[in-house]
C-alpha cells in the first residue's frame, strides 16, 4: 500500500506544473441562477440568490443567499423594511455596499450599518430582531444594496446563546492584491497571513472581493469543503473551465481539488464562501433552521409561550 501511494506521488512530481495544477485546483461543478425579482418587507428588488430548499446540503453550511438591491429609495419615503421577526439555529450575516440599515433585536443588541460595515447576528437559541433602513437614509433616500447571508449551525450549537457581531468597515481588515489587481476584505478566516475579525462556530472563508478587469486571483480552499462564489457585479471565468460566470450568478465549485483561481473578464464585485460541510440534516420552515420537525414545531410554541423575547423601543 505504501508502495504504491509513493509510486502515485512520484508520477504526479513528474508532471508538469500546469497539468499538476489542473488537477490539483477546483473546478466548476455548476451555475446556479434565479432571475425572479420580489419583495421581502419594504426591501425591493430582492433576488434570492440560492437557498437549501433548492441545494439542500450541496451549499452547506451556507443556507441561503439574498440579494437586496441594487434599489432608489425616495426622499421622505415612507418604506421601512422588516418588521419584527424571529429566527432560531443559525446565523445571519448582512453586508451593506449602499444606503443604511437600522438593526435591533431581542438582545437589546443593534445599531446602524453602514456601507461597508457587515453585520453577524448569531440566532442560535432564538432572536426576534428588527431591519429597516435607518431613519436618516429614508429622510433623504438614494441608492441601497446590501446582500444577506444565512450561515448554519452545527445541531451541538444550535440552542446555544444569542450573539451579536458588529463588524465596521474600518475594522475588516483589507488586503490590497499585487500589481493594483484589487483588494480582498476578509471577513472571517484567513487570506495569506490576514486573519478575518469575525468570530465563527466552524471555520470557514468569507471574503468580499473586488477584481479588476483581466486580472487573475487564486482563493483558498481545501480539499472536501463547500466552495461557493456569487457574482454581484461584472463577468468572470475560472481555471481551465469555458463557462462564464455572469453578473448576479452563484458559482458551485467541486469538493475535489483545492484552491480557486479566478479571471475578471471585466471589473468583478464578489464574495467568496468556503467552509467544510456539516453533514447534518437540515429541518427548515420559515425563520427557523433546525435538525428535526420536532425541533420546528418546539420552535413555534416558544413564540406562542415568549420564550423568544421581544423588542421593545
Amino acid at each position: 500500500m505504501i508502495k504504491n501511494v509513493l509510486d502515485h506521488s512520484l508520477q504526479f512530481d513528474n508532471l508538469s506544473p500546469m497539468t499538476q495544477k489542473a488537477r490539483t485546483m477546483k473546478s466548476l461543478a455548476f451555475i446556479h441562477r434565479n432571475d425572479t425579482r420580489f419583495a421581502i418587507g419594504d426591501f425591493y428588488p430582492a433576488l434570492s440568490v440560492f437557498s437549501y430548499h433548492e441545494l439542500g446540503n450541496t451549499t452547506s453550511p451556507f443556507l441561503l443567499l439574498d440579494h437586496l438591491g441594487p434599489g432608489q429609495l425616495e426622499p421622505q419615503s415612507n418604506k421601512k423594511g422588516v418588521n419584527e421577526h424571529p429566527h432560531r439555529g443559525f446565523e445571519t450575516v448582512t453586508f451593506v455596499f449602499a444606503g443604511e440599515l437600522a438593526h435591533k433585536d431581542s438582545t437589546g443588541q443593534g445599531g446602524i450599518i453602514q456601507p461597508g460595515d457587515v453585520q453577524w447576528m448569531t440566532a442560535a437559541a432564538g432572536i426576534q430582531h428588527i431591519e429597516q433602513f435607518s431613519p436618516e437614509f429614508r429622510q433623504q433616500g438614494g441608492k441601497f444594496e446590501m446582500v444577506q447571508l444565512w450561515v448554519n449551525l452545527p445541531a451541538k450549537d444550535k440552542m446555544s446563546a444569542p450573539r451579536y457581531q458588529s463588524l465596521s468597515n474600518s475594522e475588516i481588515p483589507k488586503c490590497i492584491l499585487d500589481h493594483q489587481a484589487g483588494y480582498i476584505r476578509v471577513v472571517a478566516g484567513q487570506y495569506r497571513t490576514t486573519q478575518g475579525i469575525a468570530k465563527t462556530f466552524t471555520p470557514m472563508n468569507i471574503f468580499d472581493i473586488h477584481l479588476k478587469k483581466n486580472q487573475q486571483i487564486t482563493l483558498p480552499a481545501e480539499e472536501g469543503t463547500t466552495t461557493l462564489i456569487y457574482l454581484r457585479k461584472g463577468k468572470a471565468m475560472f481555471a481551465a473551465d469555458e463557462d462564464h460566470l455572469e453578473e448576479q450568478a452563484l458559482a458551485v465549485m467541486s469538493s475535489l481539488g483545492s484552491d480557486v483561481e479566478i479571471t475578471a473578464i471585466e471589473d468583478c464585485d464578489l464574495l467568496f464562501l468556503s467552509a467544510q460541510p456539516l453533514n447534518e440534516p437540515i429541518n427548515g420552515h420559515g425563520p427557523f433552521v433546525m435538525n428535526t420537525y420536532d425541533e420546528i414545531l418546539e420552535a413555534y410554541d416558544d413564540i406562542k409561550t415568549g420564550k423568544f423575547g421581544h423588542y421593545s423601543n
